[in-house]
């Protein structure tokens, strides 16, 4: 039977199948932005002629989307209405009164009011007091005026409610859905007290207007893709990544959209900490690099840093999620002048459609895929494994007037935006490590992406990391991913609390993590998971009292005064890994209790790989090469992946050439393939900045 992870990206999509345990097919396929669902089931269709399955052989259908993303990041979501207790209906725009930046007198709005401006925020007579009892009763003859309204008059097509105190008491919001449903019965609603019942008014109401903005959006796409698979004659159940690593229902996805809006880079982390530990490297830093995006993230003894501080375009969206710093920086990055005449690479991309000017598929700019095949990195007649046929007189063509612009000639001006786009990168690197007191020398680099092992090499050199790992199938990473992530659900309630042994209220948190337990296990139960697999992970919010943000610490399974101060020891540790230092003699509170219910599945048993040869018989050619630092092109020899023998060292400079992706070994470099197919790459001590 054939596992099968979908990967949507701003240029390809990629398929991946994993057969038993041992065996991997994968498909690349352009993106189809205009229908991205004929471009998985182009994907599939040819990963099924490359696997010789057929479609009624694939067991399991994973895919990880960026559907949510990009209607909050283009606001394309639904039309929403926003009910909340009067007087406080215009939190959404006022927001915490945080400035980005301090003095610009012209700064646009920062809190998401484009969401529902204020003509479709009602305030509702209804109060609960913060110990959850009834101050002033639900008003439901306003529910069912305002619901009216915003129907009649403002053509809403969902709404979300966030009451205040509704996560200590949901009574009003569950009674205002039962009332919406007998006026509006086909509108969709958000709770606040089901999508995020935690406390703080202004994140809690966010991220619940952003479920209901998203939910009739992913509704439609992925009811449609369901649709699309059955026709194939896929009859599995549509999994889908959510933002912190795990997998989950599309029912529940789309119960709960929200939690899929930052899961798009999340599989690529999975798959690259599957990839180094496979190697023996259990401190990684992934970075994934494609047409349109580079994704860092940041994993410490073999474990991914988890955040619940999540944003998207500069707004607040509190869901676990692996920790990923995203930039508008990939191969599809536009080079551009400003406006005092200097080079600029990114954010805006050619993406798929025109793409890069060497596509010859329309696009007039210059990309960093054109610098790339200038500078001879890339194979003209072997990108994408050949399907797609690169024109270097076109790059040429659209960085030269850059170029003119500029009165540098077509190669410096390639070789200009190639460090320009590193620059970005290495400073992301910077962002996830060095900010956080991390020293990134200390840390492997895993590059996959389309691009990622393009740009590895130079990143690497000029942040002073002396290992690189290059995975098997570089491209495709992502969509491998999803094959070997948990199903995983994950519930939160807050609770309260000074940690000192004295005053924890040790019962009421074992009551609410045993409800929080039940709530995952049923919903694995839908899943028909083999409940005697399925294993509970216990967490608390912590912070130091007064701190603002909380860190996540993991539980034992039966909290008690005799192992509460061991808690407070991770947290104090956890903050210095974190933030570089810890205060070991300031007060610790718990103000969230979680659970996460996992089903995870047995690691692929790929089986190790000795491959013989020569590698003068893996050489296909040798072709000029521009690298970074050097005063001329340097005669590179031109390796095909497949045929490296295993452990024979390869001196750089050199490309290795794949259908995914291209390696680029740099000179002062040499690299090697293990057993296990990864490519890993070693900087020479003097080679290291």
């Amino acid at each position: 039977m054939l596992r099968v992870g979908v990967d949507i990206g701003g240029t390809f999509t990629d398929v991946v199948g994993l057969e038993g345990d041992e065996t991997v097919y994968f498909a690349k396929v352009s993106s189809t932005p205009a229908d991205l669902i004929e471009g998985v089931r182009r994907g599939v269709e040819r990963l099924l002629e490359v696997s010789g399955q057929a479609p009624g052989e694939i067991a399991r259908f994973i895919h990880g989307t960026t559907i949510a993303t990009n209607a909050i990041l283009e606001q394309k979501g639904a039309r929403l209405g926003l009910l909340a207790t009067a007087g406080f209906e215009d939190i959404l725009e006022i927001g915490r009164q945080n400035r980005g930046t301090m003095y610009d007198l012209f700064l646009d709005a920062q809190t998401p009011v484009f969401l529902a401006p204020r003509r479709r925020r009602i305030g509702i007579t209804e109060r609960i007091d913060p110990s959850g009892q009834v101050v002033v009763p639900l008003d439901e003859g306003e529910v069912r005026a305002a619901v009216r309204m915003l129907v009649e008059q403002e053509h809403v097509e969902t709404l979300a409610v966030s009451y205040l105190f509704s996560f200590v008491n949901p009574r009003h919001e569950a009674r205002t859905r039962e009332i919406i449903a007998e006026v509006a019965p086909a509108m969709t609603v958000s709770l606040s007290s089901d999508v995020d019942p935690t406390f703080r008014e202004y994140e809690r109401t966010c991220l619940t207007a952003f479920d209901a903005y998203v939910r009739p959006v992913m509704s439609r796409y992925l009811t449609a893709l369901g649709q699309a698979l059955r026709q194939m004659g896929i009859a599995v159940d549509l999994q889908i990544m959510q933002s912190r690593g795990g997998i989950s229902s599309s029912q529940s996805a789309i119960a709960k959209p929200v939690t899929t809006v930052l899961s798009g880079p999340a599989a690529g982390v999975i798959g690259g900490k599957f990839a180094g530990e496979r190697s023996g490297h259990k401190n990684l830093i992934t970075i994934d690099i494609g047409g349109t995006s580079c994704d860092v993230a940041l994993v410490r003894e073999g474990k991914p840093l988890l955040s619940t501080q999540g944003r998207i375009a500069g707004y607040p969206m509190r869901v676990p999620l692996i920790d990923v710093t995203t930039i508008g920086a990939g191969g599809g990055s536009i080079a551009w002048l400003d406006a005092a005449g200097g080079l600029r690479v990114g954010p805006r991309s050619a993406g798929a459609d025109p793409g890069p000017a060497c596509y010859g598929k329309g696009g007039q700019e210059p990309t960093v895929t054109d610098a790339t095949l200038l500078l001879g990195y890339l194979n003209p007649s072997y990108f994408a494994g050949g399907d797609v046929q690169l024109r270097v007189d076109l790059a040429e063509a659209a960085v030269s007037h850059v170029a003119g612009a500029i009165g540098k000639g077509v190669r410096e001006t390639a070789e200009g935006i190639f460090r320009i786009i590193n620059a970005r990168m290495a400073d992301a690197i910077r962002l996830v490590s060095v900010q956080r007191g991390l020293d990134p020398r200390q840390f492997s680099l895993v590059a996959f992406g389309g691009a990622g092992p393009v740009h590895a090499g130079a990143l690497a050199r000029e942040l002073g990391i002396s290992t690189i790992i290059v995975p098997e199938a570089p491209g495709v990473l992502s969509a491998f991913g999803l094959l070997v992530a948990s199903v995983e659900y994950d519930h939160a309630r807050t609770f309260r609390s000074r940690v000192e042994a004295a005053d924890f209220e040790f019962d009421r948190a074992a009551a609410i993590l045993s409800e929080l337990a039940t709530l995952g296990m049923e919903k694995l139960r839908q899943d028909r998971a083999p409940m005697d697999q399925v294993a509970v992970g216990q967490f608390a919010d912590m912070r130091y009292v007064g701190q603002s943000y909380e860190l996540e610490v993991p539980l034992p399974a039966l909290l008690g005064p005799d192992n509460i101060g061991l808690v407070v020891a991770d947290f104090h540790d956890l903050h210095q890994r974190v933030y570089g230092h810890a205060s070991i003699a300031e007060p610790v509170e718990v103000v969230n209790l979680r659970c996460v219910c996992a089903l995870g599945f047995p690691a692929p048993r790929l089986a190790p790989l000795a491959r013989g040869g020569r590698l003068e018989d893996a050489v296909r050619s040798t072709r000029p090469v521009v690298f970074p630092g050097a005063s001329q092109a340097l005669p590179t020899p031109i390796l095909d992946r497949a045929r490296i023998p295993t452990g024979v060292p390869i001196a750089g400079p050199a490309i290795v050439e794949q259908a995914d992706t291209t390696t680029v070994i740099g000179p002062g470099q040499s690299a090697r393939l293990d057993e296990c197919q990864n490519l890993i790459i070693t900087l020479e001590a003097s080679g290291r900045s």
